[in-house]
């Protein structure tokens, strides 16, 4: 009998374009493929603080669910376990007397050295854990700039990536994956508690509505955005009342659709290319986000630029809890913060100013809200969050200058001038007319009692007047540079 191999999913949780499944199928012999144990490891010890937050172990039940389905279907369960992956993993090598575990490399500092970890317990035990590309385009530490250091400005990083031409076209879902019996009992989905505690208050209630955790509500949003919205991307991308933007990125986090599907996917559109192009941007700043991550790992928790590590925060408990309820008092911060709320995701136009808002006129450091929107958002994901976070509060390699102060009033009356955006998720202002949406306190007392809007009852005024926010900042950085 051929021997067994083991396939460990990490954030790579589907079956097409899947190199590390390709390779553990991988056999001479023409009997179907290697039989092949497909495993999950919910390893909270390794992540610490960086373990997934509440929306996104949301997501990854669901994620999880859909592809044991899809595992199933095709002959090959999967097994879900808890624990250290360099215990667990190297038991179920020996179980199943499985020469090599197959898995998609990670690039958080605690997913490197988890790696080093299982690597090490394989050898000591004469197996192999063999990486595989299955989250970017390409491996951050094989590619450089001219110089041989890594890239820390997007630009030409983007524009090396594009002269190397398109990836390598995708792979379908194999038909077939002969499995092996469980050689022990693993975790029900139930067991690992990923979805909000029974009893509590069910944060999360209004996610599903919105969100189809899964292969197959990947491919499903993936077509939908390429067939309707991908040729007027470039126009749409930052307009938060329209369906613009792909919403894909929870599922690019967790790897249920791969960047090279999603590259070829906008290619082969028979669509505009200037939206196209717009598109594939984006997802180069993903990728940069992930070559970042690797080559600075302490991207997450200190400034890239290391004179911000003296700059005077300060902090305010008060401030930080009325931002992250969306009651700041500017109506397109809080709209966002309150669609961040309800669906685990805000649009990216609006998580910049909103983003703005809070580290620079309210002078709250960026870490504060990179860890909210760490545990509030699907599509938290390490590099990409660390990443945007240090750009908007400029103290990135690639960065807005922090003297680049947002004006959340001007920003919501340019991306949101019909309002369709604050009044969906701001409803208490949503008879006030367009003059005055995106700065209520300058209504007159006749319009706010006509549009039902008592300030200060119904709705705040703002946490920090913008004149006052902009001069906070400026001195912020002023004093930086002294």
């Amino acid at each position: 009998m051929t021997e067994p191999s083991l396939l460990w999913f990490r954030h790579d949780l589907r079956l097409s374009d899947h190199p590390a499944l390709l390779a553990a199928m991988a056999t001479a012999e023409t009997d179907g493929g290697r039989p092949v144990l497909p495993v999950f490891v919910l390893d909270d010890d390794a992540a610490g603080a960086q373990r997934p937050g509440g929306a996104a172990r949301w997501w990854l039940r669901g994620s999880l669910a859909a592809l044991g389905d899809d595992l199933a279907a095709r002959g090959a369960p999967l097994l879900l376990a808890r624990g250290r992956a360099e215990t667990v993993l190297p038991a179920l090598a020996a179980a199943i007397g499985a020469g090599s575990i197959h898995a998609g490399r990670g690039y958080e500092p605690w997913a490197r050295a988890q790696s080093q970890r299982v690597h090490e317990a394989l050898q000591n035990a004469g197996r192999r854990l063999v990486l595989h590309t299955t989250a970017v385009l390409r491996e951050p530490h094989g590619f450089g700039a001219a110089s041989g250091k890594p890239y820390a400005v997007y630009t030409p990083f983007a524009k090396t990536m594009l002269a190397a031409g398109d990836p390598p076209a995708p792979h379908p879902a194999p038909a077939r994956i002969q499995g092996v019996p469980h050689p022990v009992g693993g975790e029900t989905l139930q067991a690992l508690g990923l979805y909000p505690v029974p009893g509590e208050p069910d944060w999360a209630a209004g996610f599903g509505a919105m969100w189809q955790p899964g292969e197959a509500g990947a491919q499903a949003r993936l077509a939908r955005f390429t067939a309707q919205a991908l040729g007027a991307y470039d126009r749409q991308r930052n307009l938060p009342g329209l369906d613009g933007s792909s919403g894909l990125s929870p599922h690019l986090r967790w790897g249920e659709v791969s960047p090279r599907q999603v590259w070829h996917a906008a290619r082969d559109a028979k669509t505009d290319a200037t939206g196209t192009e717009t598109f594939l941007k984006e997802i180069l700043w993903r990728e940069f986000a992930y070559h970042l991550l690797w080559h600075r790992p302490e991207m997450p928790e200190a400034p890239l630029r290391a004179e911000f590590a003296a700059f005077p925060w300060q902090k305010d408990p008060k401030l930080l809890a009325a931002w992250q309820g969306g009651r700041t008092g500017y109506p397109v911060v809080d709209a966002g913060m309150r669609q961040l709320w309800q669906t685990g995701w805000m649009h990216n136009r609006v998580r910049m100013i909103a983003a703005s808002l809070l580290v620079k006129h309210l002078l709250q450091p960026w870490q504060d809200g990179a860890a909210w929107f760490w545990d509030t958002l699907v599509d938290a994901d390490l590099a990409s969050n660390s990443a945007s976070w240090q750009w908007v509060a400029g103290c990135g390699t690639d960065a807005a200058p922090y003297f680049r102060v947002f004006n959340p009033i001007l920003q919501g009356e340019k991306f949101d001038p019909e309002g369709r955006y604050v009044r969906r998720w701001v409803p208490e202002l949503a008879k006030l007319p367009n003059a005055f949406l995106h700065q209520p306190w300058d209504a007159p007392r006749d319009v706010l009692a006509a549009s039902g809007v008592t300030l200060g009852r119904d709705y705040p005024r703002p946490v920090m007047d913008h004149a006052e926010g902009r001069a906070r900042a400026l001195a912020g950085f002023a004093a930086l540079r002294a």
